[in-house]
């Protein structure tokens, strides 16, 4: 098809792997390949017709390529690739470290504009879909409270974290709403909740021969940013395990918002996800943004953007009569 949109990945882990096949969804765009710090001859993508290439070549791409998609972690690889690819390409990412996003941002953001190159930061389910909705929620209810219960699933982010403590070889973290505190919300209660009344972070660690679990263990629980504020459970298992028990990557979560109108009449608003697969969700959401970064370039905005910046309709491939035929 003429006219579609060359996407390159960055980083061919869980996310990346999502990302391609999302693309292959997309009628309007195509890979125009995988570039990765691993061996490029010896990854095996999921599409026979995926071309892999070495991310120190990538300079090699620079005309083939509208927009790439980085599917790094956001507690080491994004917060140096956003900057550094920003540079050189429209980019997508999902960097998710909530409390680290306005600097992120920021870095993003001029390194960008100086190249004259559109970046979209930190999008995906959460951050992305959900900071969209509580903003719309807000919006619709500006008497009220909103709360995000994420779980029971799969946190990827997290996952990674621990992965990157010295002595772990691999680790899966699930994310628990905790019941009580979601009763008490749609009840209608407002209640003020902390991060450990609202979920509880479960661990499991596989660790290497001779790692110093209870230094493991410490690390994970006192991780700023990911663990500290939660109650966390860090149970160590077998590889084996791991490969039998934890290989699915469900999640979900849901958003709320209670509040009152005029007439102090209560209501809730509610949306929720339920996901069998979280990296494939998402890589279906970073394509859509990175269809509306190559619009964005196009129509001559630079810099970074945010889920909050940019137009509905410049994530879909319908055109704006279709839009207003089908979906108004």
């Amino acid at each position: 098809m003429s006219g579609q949109i060359r996407v390159g990945i960055i980083g061919y882990g869980n996310v990346g792997r999502g990302v391609e096949l999302a693309v292959e969804l997309n009628s309007d765009t195509v890979l125009g390949g995988i570039f990765t710090r691993r061996e490029s001859s010896k990854i095996r993508t999921q599409l026979p017709t995926s071309k892999v290439f070495p991310v120190s070549r990538i300079g090699d791409h620079l005309d083939d390529l509208d927009v790439v998609i980085l599917c790094g972690g956001s507690a080491t690889d994004l917060p140096e690739q956003g900057p550094r690819f920003a540079s050189m390409f429209n980019t997508v990412d999902s960097f998710d470290t909530h409390a680290r996003i306005p600097e992120y941002f920021e870095s993003v953001d001029r390194a960008a504009r100086k190249a004259g190159k559109t970046s979209v930061i930190s999008t995906g389910w959460d951050p992305g879909l959900f900071s969209l909705l509580r903003l719309i929620e807000e919006a619709s209810l500006p008497k009220g409270k909103d709360y995000t219960f994420w779980g029971p699933g799969v946190s990827q982010g997290h996952s990674n974290a621990i992965r990157g403590i010295q002595g772990v070889k691999d680790a899966v973290q699930y994310t628990i709403p905790i019941e009580a505190a979601v009763k008490r919300v749609r009840a209608g209660t407002n209640p003020d909740l902390t991060a450990r009344e609202k979920h509880l972070r479960d661990c499991y660690v596989v660790a290497k021969k001779g790692a110093d679990r209870e230094r493991i263990k410490r690390q994970i629980r006192t991780m700023p940013n990911y663990f500290a504020d939660y109650d966390t459970r860090v149970t160590f298992i077998t590889q084996e395990e791991m490969k039998a028990k934890h290989s699915a990557m469900p999640h979900g979560g849901f958003v709320l918002r209670t509040g009152t109108t005029g007439g102090n009449r209560k209501h809730l608003m509610e949306f929720a996800l339920r996901l069998d697969s979280n990296p494939e969700f998402t890589g279906n959401v970073l394509v859509a943004y990175a269809r509306a970064a190559y619009r964005l370039n196009r129509d001559g905005q630079i810099g970074a953007r945010t889920v909050f910046d940019i137009p509905a309709a410049y994530l879909s491939p319908r055109p704006p009569e279709e839009l207003r035929a089908k979906l108004l």
